[in-house]
């Protein structure tokens, strides 16, 4: 998968997880500090990472300020791919 599908593949994801398009807008935005992913949504993120990408990305192995944003959500995906 290249980047550009990468990023429309994580972008659907998030908007279905956090159920707003704003998503799509501020990619830079602190999903947790806006509401939009909380602690159950950010596990119902990384089930799907792992659906989708073929990604295991453990709830320890990061920190919440490394998958925050939808850009870092990427990066993390894209290092591991």
């Amino acid at each position: 998968m290249d980047r550009n599908g990468l990023e429309a593949e994580v972008l659907d994801m998030l908007e279905d997880i956090c159920d707003d398009e704003a998503v799509r807008e501020e990619r830079d935005i602190d999903l947790f500090a806006a509401g939009l992913l909380d602690s159950l949504a950010a596990i119902e993120v990384l089930v799907e990472i792992e659906e989708r990408f073929g990604v295991d990305i453990a709830p320890t192995a990061v920190e919440r300020s490394e998958m925050n944003t939808v850009n870092k959500i990427i990066e993390q995906i894209a290092v591991r791919l």
